[in-house]
């Protein structure tokens, strides 16, 4: 055969619409790589300061209080000590499926072509690639934002392999650390009330009219396998059952850094007898210098282990005394989270902190790590950011955009997809916000989804609403 007609089948190929099983896969192995553009080009897997308590904890089986033991163990039997390319790789795959699912769901005539583009677009303008194959769980909270929304609204049209698939995986990637299990527990809370709020006033708010309510049976799957991981996965590494033992550190250092708990000792020390009231008047003024600073009192105080108890006191007397000045600074720190989400956050040269594992633990893989772009400090995120940025505040403005029209014109399918992304984006910022303080990584991490889901929609008003091509995303794989 000619070049001619090769490329001719080509492009036939490509036009596939993502419904058909043939272009799924496709799309999927093509994804893959598309996604790890960043790392290929990096030479290695991103490092984030978090890698190094994953590693500790997952391949040095070291019980670390303030990293979600899933992750770490998913390092272990993911290859990480092989090749942290693996786990990269697992990752890519994974949202990959992701997006490939939620693409048959809202826009099942969307060629091939035109949904590698897609991904192509979200590879250049947002910060996919750079959640996708970081050695860190960041990228499994907007999988798992998309994974709920397909169980939810698409459950019965997803085909009973790809609806387990999906359930699996969303109980994993909530269970990889304790913020997402937290939004999944939101985000559920917002579906029950929108389903009651249906049911009582008779209105199509998120269904078509006439259209069963949200499905919910299968969130409750997720949480409860998420919260079964999470315990088993505790357990594996201390013989003890519990959740989650940092809950109060981080919030303790979020309150520091609000100044509610300078306020709070200044007016109870000696009395409340605290035994930070020693150090009152050398308090670091921010969560991060608390923590992470190794003069910082905490480690004086015995870090995660040695302050939980005392932290948790100061979190409940904070509370009792000072309700409202709670209510306001978990307020500003949400809202200011809301819009803090450039791409970059302490991505950088880390091997002076984290090198010490990385070398005990993946000694084969340090010549590598040493060679890459980031250890060598030449990434230029200003440079990224002046495409990144633009692209999320435009991606932002045209979703709510978006949501007035389709509410204004009573197109509740269509909304429903855009009001869902902009719920859970606020979700994330109030508990990210409240419970750890401001960071751009929280938010960034999650804005390729609003771009992703409005081109979707977008594609969909050209389309039928899924499920009238003779159900084509529903068929089995």
């Amino acid at each position: 055969m000619n070049v001619a007609g090769v490329v001719t089948r080509l492009w036939k190929a490509l036009q596939i619409p993502i419904a058909a099983a043939t272009a799924e896969l496709a799309a999927i192995a093509i994804a893959t790589p598309l996604l790890l553009a960043v790392e290929f080009w990096n030479r290695f897997p991103i490092i984030y300061y978090d890698t190094g308590a994953y590693v500790l904890e997952g391949l040095g089986g070291r019980f670390v209080a303030e990293r979600a033991p899933v992750y770490s163990l998913f390092l272990r039997f993911a290859g990480g000590g092989v090749s942290l390319w693996l786990v990269a790789a697992i990752q890519a795959l994974l949202t990959a499926f992701v997006m490939t699912q939620t693409a048959r769901q809202i826009a099942p005539r969307l060629s091939l072509i035109a949904f590698l583009a897609l991904c192509v677009g979200l590879v250049g303008g947002t910060g996919i690639s750079w959640y996708a194959g970081q050695i860190e769980p960041d990228c499994f909270a907007a999988d798992l934002i998309l994974v709920i929304y397909l169980l939810t609204f698409h459950g019965s049209t997803l085909g009973s392999v790809r609806r387990i698939l999906l359930i699996a995986l969303g109980a994993f990637a909530a269970a990889v650390h304790p913020s997402h299990l937290i939004l999944a527990g939101a985000l559920a809370c917002a579906l029950v009330a929108v389903a009651l709020l249906q049911r009582a006033l008779r209105l199509p708010l998120w269904s078509d009219p006439g259209h069963t309510l949200p499905r919910l049976g299968d969130l409750a799957l997720v949480a409860t396998a998420a919260l079964a991981l999470v315990v088993a996965a505790n357990f594996e590494l201390t013989g003890q059952v519990f959740v989650t033992r940092a809950g109060p550190s981080f919030v303790f250092a979020r309150l520091l850094q609000d100044r509610i708990v300078i306020r709070l000792l200044d007016e109870t020390c000696p009395n409340s007898a605290y035994r930070l009231c020693r150090y009152k008047d050398e308090l670091p003024r921010t969560a991060d210098g608390w923590l992470w600073t190794p003069e910082s009192p905490f480690f004086a105080l015995g870090g995660f282990a040695g302050t939980a108890d005392e932290s948790a006191r100061i979190v409940r007397d904070s509370l009792e005394r000072y309700p409202w000045l709670h209510v306001r600074w978990a307020f500003a720190d949400a809202a200011r989270q809301f819009v803090l989400f450039r791409t970059g956050d302490q991505i950088e040269p880390q091997q002076w902190a984290i090198g010490p594992s990385l070398r005990r633990y993946l000694p084969g893989q340090m010549q590598s790590y040493m060679a890459a772009r980031q250890q060598k400090g030449a990434i230029d995120f200003r440079a990224i950011n002046r495409v990144h940025m633009p692209v999320a505040v435009i991606a932002l403005t045209v979703l709510l955009l978006a949501i007035a029209v389709f509410v204004a014109t009573g197109q509740w399918r269509r909304a429903r997809a855009p009001v869902f992304v902009l719920v859970a984006l606020a979700a994330n910022a109030i508990i990210c916000g409240t419970f750890s303080g401001p960071h751009d990584r929280y938010q960034s991490r999650l804005l390729w989804t609003v771009p992703f889901l409005l081109v979707l929609v977008a594609a969909d008003r050209r389309t039928p609403p899924c499920g009238s091509l003779g159900n084509p995303a529903g068929s089995a794989p």
